[in-house]
């Protein structure tokens, strides 16, 4: 089955050797990127429309996170490759439920029955800010949250730690930006809320090699 995505990946997207894929493009060829993507968790169902928008961007930037390669929401070479030969993310823990955030990645993965559902673009704290590391679990859900601190709605609001919380947002960038929650699109926060009920474990960390104790803050 991968043989053939991976040939149909190289067939259709002939083009991508002169011209990349980006924001803003539409075609057949945006059409077989998505479903890779949906394939590889990055994109839902029903998002195949041919059309490079938002979430079509953020799907690629996770991707691209994922995979260590630059993350500029662009279809260039190097990403064509690693669309060609990547596997579904598989998360640290093999646990019923979960959410693992890997911040030097960028990334957050919904993990449902030891398997990642989705893997979703995230932002992180940015310097001087930090995002407390270690294992969590969610202790409060808001479908509207106030920051009283900074004056903004946060939808969807999962909080793990204190004040500290996984909850959409407008824009989220390709790039740590946060005051130190996990900030992620709009378009997946709902998904991620109901997937995580009260108790639901969360993991954050950066370095694959560091274990994850509860909770460390840097």
């Amino acid at each position: 089955m991968l043989v053939g995505v991976v040939a149909a990946l190289g067939l259709a997207l002939p083009q991508l050797a002169a011209a990349a894929l980006r924001y803003g493009s539409r075609g057949e060829a945006v059409r077989t990127l998505q479903r890779r993507l949906t394939a590889l968790a990055y994109l839902p169902g029903g998002s195949v429309d041919g059309v490079f928008g938002d979430e079509t961007w953020q799907a690629v930037v996770a991707f691209q996170g994922w995979q260590r390669i630059d993350p500029d929401g662009v279809v260039g070479p190097v990403t064509r490759h690693a669309l060609a030969r990547a596997q579904r993310p598989r998360p640290w823990l093999a646990l019923p439920r979960a959410l693992e955030i890997d911040v030097r990645r960028q990334v957050l993965l919904i993990v449902v029955d030891g398997r990642v559902e989705r893997a979703v673009h995230a932002s992180t704290a940015s310097s001087p800010y930090q995002t407390p590391h270690g294992r969590f679990v969610v202790i409060r859900r808001d479908r509207e949250s106030w920051s009283r601190q900074y004056h903004v709605w946060l939808p969807d609001a999962l909080y793990f730690y204190r004040g500290w919380a996984i909850h959409g947002f407008p824009t989220v960038p390709d790039r740590p930006a946060t005051h130190g929650c996990i900030r992620i699109p709009l378009q997946d926060a709902a998904f991620v809320f109901k997937q995580a009920p009260l108790g639901t474990p969360v993991l954050v960390r950066d370095d694959v090699r560091r274990r994850l104790n509860s909770p460390a803050r840097r």
